[in-house]
C-alpha cells in the first residue's frame, strides 16, 4: 500500500507541476492537463492508436527476448571459462559505451527501413545489462556448491543447470528488469529515428513535426504509463513468483 501511495503521489506531483507551468505559458507551447486529457479520451477511440501500441509492444517483445536470452546464455557460459569471461567483459566494456541508437543508420543500410533495425536496436540495448548481471552472479557462485558438484562428477552442462543457473536466478530477474528499461527507451528512440510508419515513437515524432504539442504530451504520457505498468506490475509479479519458487525449491532440496 505504501508503494502504491508513493507512486500516486509522484504522479499527482508531476501533474501539478505541469498544470502550474501551463498557467504561465501559451497554450500552443504547453497545453494544460484538461486539454491534454480530452485529447487522450478522443485518442482512446481511435483503432489506429491501438494498432501503433500493439506494434511497439511486438517490437519490444522480440528485441527484449533476443537480448535477454543471448545475454543470459553468454553470462552463464562465462562461469565455465575464465578466459571467455575476461573476453566477454572486455567486449561489453567496449560496445556498451556506444549508445544503441547510433547503430540505426548502419542497420538501415544493412536491412532497410522496417521492423528489423528497430528490433535489433532494442536487442543491443537489452543485451549488455543482462549479460553483465548474470556474469557478476556466476562470479559470486558459492565455491563450496561448485566444488561439491565437481567431486560428485557433474558435467559442464550439469554445472550450468544445477549450480550456476539456480544461483544466478535473482541476477537474471534483476538484469531482465534493467534490460526492459534500456530496451523501452531504445524502442521509442528507434521508432523516431528509423523512419517507422507506426508506433509510439513515430506518433510523437509526427506530432512534433506538425507542432502538435497536445499530441506530443499525450504520447509522452502513454509511454510513461505503459512502461510503469509493465515494469511495476508484470515484471515485479514475475520477479516475486520466480524468487518465491527458488526459495521453495531450496527448502525442498534441503
Amino acid at each position: 500500500m505504501k508503494k502504491w501511495l508513493a507512486g500516486l503521489a509522484a504522479v499527482f506531483s508531476l501533474i501539478a507541476v505541469w498544470q502550474v507551468a501551463a498557467f504561465f505559458l501559451p497554450p500552443f507551447l504547453l497545453p494544460g492537463v484538461p486539454k491534454t486529457a480530452a485529447r487522450l479520451v478522443r485518442l482512446a477511440g481511435d483503432p489506429n492508436f491501438y494498432a501503433g501500441v500493439k506494434l511497439s509492444l511486438i517490437r519490444l517483445g522480440a528485441g527484449w527476448t533476443a537480448g535477454v536470452v543471448l545475454g543470459a546464455v553468454l553470462g552463464l557460459l562465462s562461469g565455465l571459462s575464465r578466459p571467455f569471461a575476461a573476453y566477454l567483459r572486455s567486449l561489453i566494456a567496449i560496445l556498451q559505451s556506444i549508445p544503441p541508437i547510433t547503430w540505426a543508420p548502419f542497420l538501415i543500410i544493412l536491412f532497410g527501413f522496417g521492423n528489423i533495425p528497430i528490433i535489433t536496436v532494442v536487442a543491443i540495448a537489452t543485451f549488455f545489462p543482462m549479460a553483465l548481471s548474470v556474469m557478476n552472479a556466476t562470479e559470486g557462485v558459492n565455491r563450496t556448491h561448485l566444488e561439491l558438484a565437481q567431486v560428485m562428477g557433474a558435467s559442464r552442462g550439469q554445472l550450468l543447470t544445477k549450480v550456476y543457473a539456480p544461483e544466478a536466478l535473482p541476477a537474471f530477474v534483476t538484469g531482465a528488469q534493467v534490460a526492459f528499461g534500456n530496451g523501452w527507451r531504445s524502442l521509442i528512440a528507434g521508432e523516431m529515428v528509423v523512419g517507422a510508419s507506426k508506433g509510439l515513437g513515430w506518433s510523437i515524432h509526427y506530432a512534433g513535426e506538425v507542432a502538435d504539442m497536445a499530441g506530443v504530451l499525450v504520447g509522452i504520457a502513454v509511454i510513461g504509463a505503459i512502461a510503469s505498468a509493465i515494469d511495476h506490475v508484470l515484471l515485479e509479479q514475475a520477479k516475486r513468483r520466480l524468487l518465491r519458487w527458488r526459495s521453495t525449491a531450496g527448502e525442498e532440496a534441503a
